[in-house]
């Protein structure tokens, strides 16, 4: 049976009944929003939404910086009972316009930062009525009716929310996975309050008393789970940083804000600890969280033992919406990914789909918990091949230790995960074949210093061609995503095959592990990941 819950007014109406009005929500650059004014600007959001036209169930994409505007944003779609669709910002306009035409959103919200690539997304996209922007100037594309900020919110607040239920739709996520093609997460409404009640009560054991910075922006999974989902849901602050994350900025934000719980992944504990910032830099936080990636046990012990906190290492997903298993405070296994967390049931399978009851022994990992999508956007397919019944195959393989905890071996697939995030290389690959100059092209993940992910290319050039390997990154920077790109770029006169012509990526991998020298991950890596 549904229920009557509005994820919007758990986060926010709900904090003022608890006598969390007077309390700061969000700090951001221009100030701060108490839960009381975040409330009402909320409520002026979500009727300026109604007063276009928006209505309960329609898509609405959010291309925004992380500050107060996308928080209410996205909690004001939810508010009207439409589906928050927030996107990452890294996008082009070509990749971000993929995504507006596949959720048929019917309005487009972006920063003033992103007005270039924003505005070519909404070029001729069929179901899109309203794009708006933030600053003075508003849009003008044929075909959509153009907005500032201010306009959209000139409106008087919204009385009160659409009746949604528990079950309602609320949130897409959108994420290429092991396919390599953007799918749109579908999250319900009691989704959100779940992750709150598990992950951040039970495991994090977050109090009112906590503020929260995160290094992943709101449009991922974590991200949204730690700078909105989770401080809101206890009446605690969450900071949110516009800029491009470093060690120096963060370190700025932590001692002026009194930062408590830091959310970050390997790719930015790794130049955190290069900083070798002051001993005192961090002592107001009591822990740090880290996701995206398996957490090398060198990073837990170099960060407690330079800055003085232990970092929580766990696995998540946008399709569990966050993390399903985790290390606990007071209890963490370095190099692990911790334990399942309480209301999650996990699971490790052979290849004909037994289950591996002992430990030490490698299987695929499976997850059931109440947060899990309820499917991809119009992806049958491959919702067939990942949701069984209540369990999602993860696509990692895992090894349960003896204490109980599990630890990642890696991907069941290709696809590699850069700073975080999954990247196809069939993308990158496809990018690289329009250049002019190139016959062949292979991408394959070479470990780094800290045995992360980054892409190396293997190329075949077309028959009297000279290549310039700086130039074909920067061939690829102009058409995807920043961090999708090539690190290194390797001529070849031909790629291993099979008989039957079809590439041999573990010799290239192997190559490449014998002949590409690994590197720290560098502030850049982390600020094109987290951006």
């Amino acid at each position: 049976m549904t229920e009557p819950f509005n994820a919007a007014t758990f986060l926010t109406e709900d904090r003022i009944a608890a006598g969390d009005a007077d309390r700061v929500a969000i700090h951001h650059p221009r100030g701060a929003h108490t839960y009381r004014q975040l409330t009402e600007e909320v409520r002026r959001v979500a009727a300026g939404l109604v007063a276009i036209g928006v209505r309960p169930e329609e898509r609405v994409l959010l291309s925004m910086v992380d500050d107060v505007e996308l928080a209410t944003g996205i909690l004001a779609a939810m508010y009207v009972g439409a589906v928050a669709v927030p996107s990452s910002t890294m996008l082009t306009g070509p990749e971000l316009r993929k995504l507006v035409v596949d959720s048929r959103a019917r309005v487009l919200l972006g920063s003033s930062e992103f007005s270039a690539s924003v505005t070519e997304a909404a070029a001729d996209a069929p179901d899109l009525r309203h794009l708006v922007l933030t600053g003075d100037t508003a849009p003008d594309v044929p075909g959509v009716t153009g907005l500032t900020w201010d306009a959209l919110c000139a409106a008087e607040p919204l009385e009160a929310p659409y009746p949604t239920w528990d079950e309602s739709p609320a949130l897409w996520l959108y994420t290429s996975g092991t396919t390599g093609t953007p799918k749109g997460a579908m999250h319900r409404h009691v989704d959100i309050r779940f992750v709150c009640q598990t992950y951040a009560a039970q495991v994090l054991r977050m109090t009112r008393d906590d503020v929260c910075l995160s290094a992943a922006k709101l449009f991922f999974a974590y991200g949204i789970g730690n700078s909105l989902f989770f401080p809101l849901s206890v009446g605690a602050a969450a900071v949110l940083e516009p800029a491009r994350p470093n060690p120096t900025l963060f370190a700025e934000r932590i001692a002026a804000y009194g930062v408590t719980l830091f959310f970050g992944g390997p790719s930015f504990w790794g130049p955190l600890m290069a900083a070798d910032l002051p001993p005192g830099t961090f002592s107001t936080v009591r822990n740090g969280v880290s996701a995206g990636e398996a957490l090398p046990a060198r990073m837990f012990h170099g960060v407690k033992e330079q800055y003085g906190f232990e970092i929580l290492d766990g696995i998540g997903s946008t399709e569990a919406l966050h993390i399903f298993i985790s290390n606990v405070i007071g209890g963490v296994v370095p190099g692990s990914s911790g334990f399942p967390v309480p209301g999650y049931a996990v699971e490790l399978r052979r290849g004909d789909g037994s289950v591996i009851d002992g430990v030490d022994e490698p299987g695929m990992l499976y997850v059931a918990g109440e947060s899990i999508c309820t499917g991809y956007w119009c992806r049958t397919e491959v919702n067939r091949m990942v949701f069984q019944g209540e369990w999602m195959r993860t696509g990692d393989t895992y090894v349960r230790g003896a204490d109980g905890s599990y630890t990642c071996l890696g991907r069941a697939d290709d696809v590699l995960k850069v700073g975080g995030i999954w990247v196809s290389p069939t993308e990158v690959e496809t990018r690289l074949l329009e250049h002019p100059g190139l016959a062949e092209a292979v991408v394959v993940g070479v470990p780094d210093a800290d045995g992360l992910d980054k892409p190396v290319a293997y190329v075949v050039p077309r028959p009297g061609h000279t290549l310039d390997p700086d130039e074909i990154v920067a061939f690829c920077r102009a058409g995807l995503a920043s961090f999708k790109r090539p690190r290194q770029v390797i001529e070849v006169a031909e790629l291993p095959k099979t008989a039957t012509g079809k590439i041999q990526r573990f010799r290239l991998r192997a190559q490449a592990a014998a002949t590409v020298t690994p590197v720290p991950t560098t502030a850049a890596d982390v600020a094109e990941a987290q951006a």
